[in-house]
């Protein structure tokens, strides 16, 4: 299999894993970060304003890195993200960590845009499901690695040593960018015109099925990056990363087959399976009421993300032009940014930092996975595809 793909993917691969790990490292302890500065009923925001800022960036990113080349743009996102990781401790109060929260979204919104672009460059159309199920499986492993780790890192060393952390790993990610082959063939030379952004900048209009399922997948990941570090809690588990630990074993396991399973039978009827482990992981997480439903309820989870993602970023590469994969990953990731961002955004209306509440949370989250699914069978049954 590492003999299949290429030194720059594997190179990549290992960057993007290391910036997922960056910016996961904090987020566990986010919730009682804000609190501590008198901010619980505004923990919602945390992701809110983070996935905001990211979903303005991608307009941008999309256009920059078909112009001015993919490394360019993911060394802005990694830059802001080792800065603003370091300037967390000298801001404590909670309107100067929100807007913290969102220049760092500015991150996100740079560094995966860039980075999905360069893989769809070099994999081979006949791959193209397998290596984007590998290519997630890093994200995966970074999100759930510097969850539970940062955890852990934040009981032995503290807040201040979690952070700094978090910018030295965003750092290590940019160096093995630097040595990564750049993929554009055609780069142009900055200029302050191309930040000026029009509707064919914005959108990829051949990518919108796939943003639309993405959104309402990702609503899902929105409400679950609130609530479970307190759900765990809440079950007495003292490690707020435990959910993501256990959610990307599971998804590594899946990820590998799945993003194979799409070659074979096709990228909607593999999102159709997906969308269905994600409503029952749904439910099972809002009904857990002992650590080993909870546990049971993450491996769900991780597999529903591990069939979906991968599947996701595909059926991106199948329907993005050539000339403009870059808008066409950041429509995907626009898409996505807006889902958790609502599902951040719901848990103000329907969780009260009670147990008591969290059911209610999680089934809204379920319907809307169940509007997916409908709009997947919907779409085989009556739009022509070829994926």
């Amino acid at each position: 299999m590492f003999k299949s793909y290429s030194r720059n993917f594997w190179v990549m691969s290992f960057a993007m894993f290391l910036f997922m790990t960056s910016f996961n490292l904090i987020l566990p302890e986010l919730n009682q970060y804000i609190s501590q500065l008198g901010g619980e009923n505004q923990k919602g925001l945390i992701i809110t304003i983070f996935t905001i800022s990211a979903g303005l960036a991608r307009p941008f990113s999309g256009k920059l890195s078909d112009l001015i080349g993919r490394k360019s743009v993911m060394f802005v996102g990694i830059i802001i993200s080792a800065l603003v990781c370091l300037a967390y401790p000298l801001f404590p109060t909670v309107s100067l960590f929100l807007l913290l929260r969102f220049i760092h979204g500015f991150s996100v919104g740079f560094m995966p845009t860039g980075a999905t672009a360069l893989i769809t460059d070099i994999l081979p159309s006949e791959k193209r499901g397998q290596g984007m199920g590998i290519w997630g499986t890093f994200i995966s492993v970074g999100i759930g690695f510097g969850q539970i780790i940062g955890s852990w890192i934040f009981m032995k060393l503290g807040i201040i040593y979690l952070f700094m952390i978090a910018a030295i790993t965003a750092m290590i990610s940019g160096i093995m960018v630097f040595y990564v082959q750049e993929t554009l063939l055609k780069k142009q030379r900055f200029n302050p015109n191309f930040l000026r952004i029009n509707k064919s900048d914005v959108l990829e209009k051949n990518v919108l099925p796939v943003a639309l399922v993405m959104l309402l997948t990702a609503f899902c990941s929105g409400v679950i990056f609130v609530i479970t570090p307190d759900l765990s809690q809440f079950l007495k588990i003292e490690n707020k990363g435990w959910f993501f630990g256990i959610y990307v074993i599971a998804t590594i396991v899946v990820r590998l087959s799945a993003g194979t399973l799409s070659d074979k039978i096709g990228r909607r009827q593999t999102l159709i399976i997906g969308v269905s482990f994600l409503i029952a992981s749904m439910i099972l997480i809002g009904f857990a009421k002992t650590p080993i439903a909870y546990t049971f309820a993450s491996v769900i989870f991780g597999v529903a993300t591990g069939i979906t993602s991968p599947t996701l970023f595909a059926w991106t590469a199948d329907l993005s032009p050539n000339d403009r994969r870059g808008v066409g990953a950041g429509t995907m990731f626009i898409a996505l940014e807006i889902g958790i961002m609502i599902g951040s955004l719901s848990t103000l209306l329907t969780y009260n930092n009670s147990l008591n509440s969290v059911p209610l949370v999680f089934l809204s989250a379920a319907f809307v996975a169940g509007i997916a699914l409908i709009y997947l069978v919907w779409h085989i049954l009556y739009k022509d595809s070829p994926t």
